[in-house]
C-alpha cells in the first residue's frame, strides 16, 4: 500500500538516512574531519621523524618543567627605530610569551629560533633568528631568566643536526686515512717498486759508494796481487744468480761477513787467515748469498734511507750522501739476519761446500749448530775443490801475510 504523498516506504527510509548523515557532517564537523585525517597531521609522520619529533619534544618538555612559572621583567624593542619598553616576559610550552602590564600578548620567540646577541656578557640581550632589529633585554637582576633561556637554547641545540660536525668528522676521517696511507703503506710501497725498476748498474753505484764508506773506517780492502787472483778464482766458484761473486777482504771494520747492492761480499781478514780449510769462508760466502736472495740489498738500504731517499732515487736515479754514510755505518754494526737450517744446507748443497767446517767455525764446541753438522751433504763424499793448494796459500796471504 502506497502514502499519498511522498515516496514509497523504502524509498523513504533511505531518503532520512542520507538527510542524517548529511546533517552529521554538517553539524559536528569536527566529528567528521575525523573520519578522515589531514594527511599532513602528525599522525601522517614518516615513523622515524615522528620519533624524533617526539624525542626531541620529551626533551625540551623536561627542561621546561623546571621553569613553567618563571617570569621576568625585560626591555623590548620591537624594531630598530622603535623605543625599548618594559614588558613581562613568560616560559611557554614552545615559545617566550612578551606581554604588557595588562597581561595582553605583544609578542612570542619560538624557542629553537632565540638567538642571543651577546654570549656571556650583561645585560642580556636576545633576538630572533632572522630578525636582529627586534631585541629582548635582560638585566642582571633577571639571572634566573637569563639562565632558564640558556639552558633550553642548549637542549634544543643538541636536538638539532650538525651538518658541519658531520662534515668536519668526515674531512679528519679522509685526513687521518691520507696520513695513514703515507705512513705506513707508501713507504713500503715505494721500496718495493724502486727494488723491482732500479737496474743493475744503479745498484752496483750504490754498493761501490757504500764500499768506499766502509773502508774509510775498516783501511783500504786487502789487494796483493796473487791474493787477488785467489779471491777471483773463489768467486767464480761461488757464483751468485747473476754471474761471479764480487768478493771484497778488509783488514777490519766487518765483524765476519756482509754484502752490499750489487753482489758485493765483504769478509774479515779473519776467515781467511785463522783457518786451514777454504770451506769456512765459503760457507760465510753461501751465507751471504742466500741472505740477498731472501732479502734484496737495495730494499734493506732503502729501508734504513727512508721515504725521501726512496722517492729521490726514483725521480733522479740518486741517493744522498748522508743516506750512505748512514747505510755504511750501520752495515759495520748489524747482525747478520738468521737463516733457517734447511735453507743453509740447501744453499751448501747446491754450491757444493761442506757443512762442518762452517758449523764448527760458527760455534767450536757445535752445540748449537749440531743440525747443521748432521745435515751436511757432503759428510760421505767430497765436493768439488773450491780452490788448488797453491791458490789457497796465495788467498790466505791478501792481507800481505
Amino acid at each position: 500500500m502506497f502514502v499519498a504523498r511522498g515516496l514509497p516506504p523504502p524509498k523513504q527510509e533511505y531518503g532520512r538516512r542520507l538527510l542524517s548523515n548529511m546533517q552529521f557532517l554538517t553539524a559536528t564537523p569536527k566529528a567528521a574531519q575525523s573520519l578522515f585525517p589531514n594527511p599532513t597531521s602528525p599522525c601522517y609522520l614518516a615513523p622515524k621523524r615522528q620519533e624524533q619529533a617526539q624525542h626531541d619534544s620529551s626533551k625540551t618538555m623536561t627542561a621546561l618543567k623546571e621553569y613553567d612559572r618563571i617570569e621576568a621583567t625585560a626591555l623590548w624593542r620591537p624594531t630598530p627605530d622603535a623605543q625599548r619598553r618594559e614588558v613581562i616576559l613568560s616560559i611557554g610550552e614552545s615559545t617566550l610569551t612578551i606581554t604588557d602590564s595588562n597581561d595582553q600578548a605583544l609578542a612570542h620567540w619560538f624557542l629553537p629560533a632565540v638567538e642571543r646577541a651577546n654570549p656571556g656578557q650583561l645585560p642580556a640581550i636576545f633576538f630572533p633568528d632572522g630578525d636582529s632589529g627586534e631585541t629582548l633585554e635582560l638585566s642582571e637582576g633577571e639571572q634566573q631568566m637569563i639562565e632558564a633561556i640558556e639552558k633550553l637554547r642548549a637542549t634544543i641545540d643538541r636536538g638539532k643536526p650538525h651538518p658541519g660536525r658531520l662534515r668536519l668528522v668526515a674531512s679528519l676521517a679522509a685526513i687521518a686515512a691520507v696520513l695513514a696511507l703515507l705512513i705506513f703503506w707508501l713507504p713500503g710501497a715505494a721500496r718495493d717498486h724502486a727494488a723491482r725498476v732500479v737496474p743493475d748498474v744503479a745498484r752496483t753505484e750504490i754498493g761501490t759508494s757504500l764500499l768506499s764508506r766502509i773502508t774509510r773506517i775498516s783501511g783500504l780492502p786487502c789487494a796483493s796481487a796473487e791474493g787477488v787472483k785467489a779471491l777471483r778464482k773463489l768467486g767464480a766458484r761461488l757464483p751468485s744468480p747473476k754471474g761471479a761473486a764480487r768478493l771484497v777482504v778488509l783488514p777490519a771494520g766487518v765483524q765476519e761477513a756482509s754484502h752490499l747492492p750489487g753482489g758485493i761480499i765483504l769478509l774479515n781478514r779473519a776467515l781467511i787467515e785463522d783457518f786451514e780449510e777454504a770451506d769456512v769462508v765459503a760457507g760465510y760466502i753461501v751465507a751471504e748469498h742466500l741472505r740477498a736472495q731472501l732479502a734484496d740489498p737495495l730494499s734493506s738500504f732503502l729501508d734504513q734511507a727512508g721515504l725521501f731517499a726512496t722517492m729521490r732515487l726514483l725521480t733522479t736515479g740518486q741517493v744522498t750522501p748522508a743516506a750512505l754514510d748512514a747505510y755504511a755505518e750501520h752495515q759495520l754494526v748489524a747482525k747478520p739476519a738468521p737463516i733457517a737450517t734447511q735453507t743453509l744446507v740447501a744453499g751448501l748443497k747446491a754450491w757444493a761446500v761442506r757443512a762442518r767446517p762452517y758449523a764448527y767455525a760458527l760455534d767450536i764446541t757445535g752445540e748449537t749448530t749440531l743440525e747443521l753438522i748432521e745435515a751436511d751433504p757432503f759428510a760421505d763424499t767430497a765436493p768439488a775443490a773450491l780452490l788448488s793448494d797453491n791458490d789457497w796459500q796465495r788467498l790466505q796471504n791478501i792481507c800481505g801475510g
